[in-house]
């Protein structure tokens, strides 16, 4: 309570990114609750993408305050709550890339979230805010506490936004199973932090570190346990294999554009906390020379080759086309751990660089190809793979569109995310993970056929019926904002690489001390 009563307007004003998306969401809230039912409540999703823009531009009012012109880089991050809440590179970039997604998710929604399906529009679109909110409290977190916060908010809003079809039997059988394996994967990661908290005396990472360090004799017992409930508990919210098992049922069960949001937007927060954690509790210090530290990272490694060995195979055999993208996103997140399991390196510090650089990569691949999902979907009422038979000759645009996301997303020349995976695979081979390396070529080669597969069908199959599908314009326009960024980031993977490096620290903004 002593911190909270210390805030100033300055400390308030640096929340302002998180503030404004509440306020927003509270706003409409209560114009979702004046407006008369016969009112389109298109309108909201405006709203809340000017909510997102707003916030978006706070957070980069943030990067310049830490990142002035001719100062030497680094400058100290912003602290509160006693380091609870931290305002670094970091958490900015992180921010950036949940907004980013998040706008082009309500952009694809607007005009195209059918009332007969999804009753409560009007709460559609601005629920995505608040979960938004969780995923930046998340990536901002410098304590136990606030992390655990954000996660739940992320979480809970996220339950309530799968089960919007509350007429279809998935999708209510999906929001079931998500609040379940949810819930267990959430007292997991809490009965982990508790034993952190036993330990240490503490909530907050860095000092737990320390305590960690102190007491090593006398807890490493204990210390591998936490370290594993925490890998299981952050396996799940990534849907990181064998913890994936959710995945399917909520992607096929959940409003098409929710599946978007889950599957970049929500990973990506997982992925923010996951970082953050390993390397503050496990990856800095005294705690070096201990073999929790190798060890640690060891089993990051093979969550990592299990993601990528079981989504890459059991997509093979997969007709439908949500349950498809969720073992691909399976998958992906084996490729995304492996930069965490590598670790730091004499010859190798771009770990943070290399994950990033993918994630933003994956934003656009993925959103996009759920984009031209949704437009098909809707024209052939088919959520199946077949449903893309003979797109090339009814939608010529969007089947293109399709191929290059599909390219990147296969890991091919010249897109965003076949460098993504290349700076992943030369990481693992600077720090000598032959074996990792070989299973990330391996699974991509395997990821080939079912991407090929969809490609196939759009180019090489006749189609049910030859009428030809239209985009509406919000889903036409989002749709190749992520193919030319996808390509962008392939022409260009240099540039923002290096903008990355620029920005990143490992002491400053990864490292608490």
């Amino acid at each position: 309570m002593d911190q909270l009563e210390r805030l100033t307007a300055g400390d308030i004003a640096h929340l302002a990114p998180e503030l404004s998306l509440v306020i927003t969401a509270v706003v409409l809230s209560l114009l979702d609750l004046l407006m008369p039912r016969s009112v389109n409540r298109t309108l909201l999703g405006w709203l809340a993408i000017v909510g997102t823009a707003v916030s978006a531009a706070f957070v980069i009012g943030d990067i310049s305050a830490l990142n002035v012109s001719g100062a030497e880089k680094p400058v100290t991050p912003v602290t509160l709550l006693g380091d609870s809440w931290r305002i670094d590179d970091f958490a900015n970039l992180f921010k950036l890339l949940f907004l980013a997604g998040t706008a082009l998710i309500l952009f694809m929604s607007v005009g195209n979230v059918k009332e007969d399906e999804i009753p409560h529009t009007g709460e559609f679109y601005y629920m995505f805010l608040p979960a938004t909110v969780g995923a930046m409290v998340m990536a901002s977190s410098g304590d136990l506490i606030t992390l655990f916060v954000g996660l739940e908010l992320l979480s809970i809003t996220s339950y309530v936004l799968v089960g919007m079809r509350k007429k279809r039997y998935a999708s209510n059988e999906g929001a079931f199973k998500y609040v379940v394996t949810g819930g267990i994967s959430s007292a997991v990661i809490l009965y982990g932090m508790s034993f952190l908290y036993g330990m240490s005396g503490s909530t907050n990472l860095s000092k737990i570190n320390e305590a960690l360090a102190d007491n090593y004799a006398s807890f490493e017992p204990l210390m591998y346990a936490t370290l594993f409930l925490l890998i299981a508990g952050f396996g799940f919210k990534i849907a990181a294999a064998p913890f994936h098992m959710w995945a399917p049922d909520v992607y096929e069960g959940a409003p098409t554009q929710v599946t978007a949001y889950l599957a970049v937007v929500s990973k990506a927060a997982g992925f923010a906390i996951s970082f953050r954690v390993i390397y503050s509790l496990f990856g800095q210090g005294r705690l070096l020379e201990q073999p929790i530290h190798a060890d640690a990272f060891a089993a990051i490694a093979i969550v990592a080759a299990a993601a990528m060995i079981v989504g890459n195979f059991v997509a093979l055999r997969q007709t439908n086309m949500k349950r498809l993208l969720a073992y691909s996103g399976i998958a992906n997140s084996g490729y995304l751990l492996v930069p965490i399991s590598t670790h730091f390196g004499m010859v190798h510090y771009s770990n943070f660089s290399e994950m990033f650089f993918y994630l933003i990569a994956y934003l656009f691949m993925n959103i996009g190809a759920i984009a031209v999902f949704a437009v098909v979907s809707e024209s052939s009422k088919d959520e199946t793979v077949s449903s893309f038979a003979g797109l090339y000759y009814r939608a010529p645009g969007l089947a293109i569109a399709m191929v290059i996301l599909l390219l990147s997303l296969a890991g091919l020349p010249v897109t965003g995310g076949f460098f993504g995976k290349l700076y992943i695979m030369l990481g693992t081979l600077q720090m000598h993970s032959y074996w990792l390396a070989a299973v990330i070529i391996g699974t991509s080669v395997v990821s080939f056929y079912y991407y090929f597969g969809i490609i196939r069908q759009m180019f090489m199959r006749q189609g049910a019926n030859d009428a030809p599908v239209k985009a509406s314009l919000t889903s036409g326009i989002t749709i190749w904002i992520c193919a030319a960024a996808t390509l962008l980031t392939g022409f260009f993977p240099h540039v923002v690489l290096r903008y990355i490096e620029t920005m990143f620290s490992v002491p400053i903004d990864l490292f608490m001390h």
